[in-house]
């Protein structure tokens, strides 16, 4: 799919509903983001945000990126992750590895060979089918799956750094648009995602909140860079990390907690 194209069709999805939205220069304003002059020549983004009903705006993202790739060596189109293939020794607990689904071992399957590798300040990474129940019991009350049924965190911290490679190699690759799918975003600055090319800031986003009545909402954000090249996307997921002794804002804690589920992504290249 053209670069040209793809603009043609961000521009109609972005026409047709107000979940999506064209963001400049990734200024902020009470509703969220909106649209300015790019008069400091700021990196062009084309922004995709949605809470509730994210249907509409994640169909308009995966349709910009263009046709799922399952298998290394693919051209231009999109990568998906959403937790579910992982397998159980690897779920409900503190195992999870980041560089699961960035393989580069050709014994491994395709399904392992997506060009992501995740790191975090924290002490690593969890998945769960059950809600993060085995970390503290409120949890199921206030987080939901939305491809069933598992779902992502960074552990002892709440900020996930992702970068590409070539998929099925170890070769450092680039992308053009990132999203994911958030689970009980209540606060309105508690989640965010920041976009680099190397050490230079290209944009930071926010994610739209459900609020406190809404446990378990689905919030979408995806954005896209037309002209430049993204390696890494900072994910801030809620104001603080999950653990036994803290609870969502919505359940008497005094923190916005926030899990994670699919990852869109375009095609990492050279």
């Amino acid at each position: 799919m053209k670069v040209s194209f793809k603009l043609f069709l961000a521009s109609i999805a972005i026409a047709s509903f107000a979940s999506c939205s064209k963001d400049y220069n990734a200024i902020p304003n009470q509703q969220g983001y909106k649209s300015q002059p790019n008069q400091n020549k700021k990196p062009e983004a084309l922004v995709f945000r949605a809470s509730g009903d994210i249907d509409s705006a994640l169909s308009h993202f995966r349709n910009l990126l263009g046709t799922l790739n399952t298998v290394p060596g693919a051209g231009p189109g999109r990568r998906e992750i959403n937790w579910d293939g992982v397998p159980a020794a690897l779920t409900n607990n503190f195992l999870f590895p980041g560089d699961f689904f960035g393989a580069s071992d050709p014994a491994l399957p395709a399904g392992r060979k997506r060009g992501l590798i995740a790191t975090t300040p924290g002490t690593g990474f969890s998945i769960s089918d059950s809600d993060f129940l085995f970390i503290n019991p409120t949890y199921p009350a206030q987080f939901n799956a939305f491809s069933l049924p598992k779902t992502f965190i960074a552990v002892g911290s709440n900020i996930t750094d992702n970068f590409f490679k070539i998929p099925g190699t170890n070769t450092d690759a680039t992308i053009q648009g990132f999203g994911v799918v958030f689970s009980d975003v209540d606060n309105a600055s508690s989640t965010s995602m920041e976009f680099y090319n190397g050490d230079v800031l290209l944009g930071s986003f926010k994610v739209p909140n459900n609020g406190n009545n809404n446990p378990g909402g689905f919030s979408f954000l995806g954005v896209y860079f037309p002209n430049d090249k993204v390696t890494r996307v900072r994910i801030f997921s809620g104001s603080a990390p999950l653990s036994a002794r803290q609870n969502d804002i919505s359940d008497g804690g005094g923190e916005d907690l926030v899990v994670m589920d699919d990852f869109i992504y375009s095609e990492p290249q050279n």
